[in-house]
């Protein structure tokens, strides 16, 4: 909840206003952020490669206004496919949210994603910060896992799931390459990454103390440096 939350606020500051963009979301899930982005104006396509996914996400449209609803078209497909799928320079915002860490090779995506956007489009990139992922570990007293998450750029990840990390510098140099200017980046998950994902949620009150303490130090220094994840955006020049 925290993620997605946190995510939310920063691309919404990001990201302004609608008029009329096209965006799309790689890796859509059930539609949290899409949703989101559907109710203030954008024109959502929603990707992704798991069916059961999408249902949830066509449950939830159906609980939308008409025109929310409207607004949003849902595919299924692998994000390696977008540009034989939607063409080159077809949209105007893409975010690519958890999705990246799941390649081994990142290039082919990072490619991908470069030729859908249009030029002056703007990408939304959440990854695992490579540069952090000893400090879960640490956190919960795992020492062999803070052993293994010096020696290398992978993890575990909390289903269970061999992934891959990024780090800042390696990535921001990735995207320059392809014509994609990093312009703001955060951290996500500064405070709270060692909670466990069961863990119920707080009074609204305390949630919102939460919420408004992680996004200050996913946007100061030095805190944002070790958080869990990295949200960059990029504009494609």
């Amino acid at each position: 909840m925290v993620r997605q939350e946190v995510v939310a606020r920063q691309v919404a500051e990001q990201l302004g206003e609608p008029a009329g963009r096209r965006v799309l979301d790689i890796g859509c899930g059930q539609g949290t952020q899409a949703l989101l982005l559907a109710r203030r104006g954008f024109r959502v396509t929603g990707l992704d490669s798991s069916p059961q996914l999408l249902e949830d996400f066509r449950a939830a449209l159906g609980v939308e206004p008409a025109e929310v609803a409207e607004r949003v078209e849902l595919v299924q497909g692998d994000a390696e496919a977008i540009v034989a799928r939607f063409g080159t320079a077809s949209f105007d915002v893409v975010l690519c949210h958890g999705v990246l860490m799941y390649f081994p090779d990142p290039a082919p995506l990072l490619n991908a994603l470069a030729q859908v956007l249009a030029p002056g489009g703007r990408l939304s990139l959440l990854v695992r910060n490579g540069d952090a992922l000893a400090m879960r570990p640490g956190l919960l007293g795992d020492w062999d896992s803070v052993e293994q998450a010096f020696a290398g750029e992978g993890y575990l990840n909390r289903i269970g799931v061999q992934a891959r990390a990024d780090r800042l510098a390696d990535l921001t140099a990735e995207l320059t390459t392809r014509q994609l200017s990093v312009t703001q980046w955060y951290g996500v998950r500064v405070f709270t990454d060692a909670a466990g994902s069961a863990e119920p949620l707080p009074e609204p009150r305390v949630l919102e103390t939460i919420l408004r303490q992680e996004e200050r130090a996913g946007r100061t220094d030095p805190y944002r440096a070790v958080a869990a994840l990295l949200h960059l955006f990029a504009t494609r020049v």
